[in-house]
């Protein structure tokens, strides 16, 4: 009976994950798909690539870029608009723009002990612009989810750590037990001191 609850569990370490990372990559293509009409599977994802390197390449071409900031400036003046377009473009180029803003993997102190210390990533190091002075902005992403919690925190509390910003991600989102994680001893730059994950 052990050996058959082992084999059971081992069946779903292996099923899991792939049928899973497979259902939602088929969810996506279908529902692209269905947006476009298209009757052949792929093809919607297919044309979706072609249009975005397309939009690339014209923004990128010297006659049609003061088109795009033309129609950039009048997204960002009109009132309700200017909100959703703005968070939206500050969040695409925080993950693929040239001012990619989870690059910085912190421990921060939430005790005054350092008993209790979270990781996260440095999003703003000034917040004068909102009237808080000596304190930055921490982002801490929630394990298993698409979200996430952002903090504003003593400067003397956030220490940067010495560790690739991508494994630091995966190991927060996946709550710890990411292999890139486990693998790596993650080191706080300012004391020197490794906290082994």
């Amino acid at each position: 009976m052990k050996r058959l609850s082992r084999y059971f569990l081992e069946g779903l370490l292996v099923l899991v994950p792939l049928v899973v990372t497979i259902y939602v990559i088929t969810v996506i293509f279908l529902k692209i798909d269905h947006l476009f009409n298209f009757t052949t599977p792929g093809l919607g994802v297919a044309a979706t690539l072609l249009l975005i390197t397309l939009v690339g390449f014209v923004a990128s071409n010297f006659l049609t870029r003061k088109l795009v900031r033309l129609i950039e400036t009048l997204f960002t003046r009109l009132p309700l608009i200017k909100m959703i377009y703005s968070s939206i473009k500050d969040l695409v180029n925080a993950f693929v723009g040239d001012k990619k803003s989870f690059n910085r993997p912190v421990l921060v102190s939430l005790s005054a002990d350092n008993g209790i210390q979270a990781v996260g990533f440095i999003t703003r190091d000034n917040l004068e612009h909102i009237g808080i002075s000596g304190r930055m902005a921490v982002y801490f992403p929630q394990s298993y989810n698409f979200a996430g919690n952002l903090v504003v925190v003593p400067n003397e509390r956030v220490f940067p750590l010495d560790a690739d910003p991508g494994d630091v991600m995966s190991f927060v989102v996946s709550g710890g037990i990411s292999e890139a994680g486990n693998k790596r001893t993650i080191k706080t730059v300012d004391s020197g001191r490794k906290k082994q994950c």
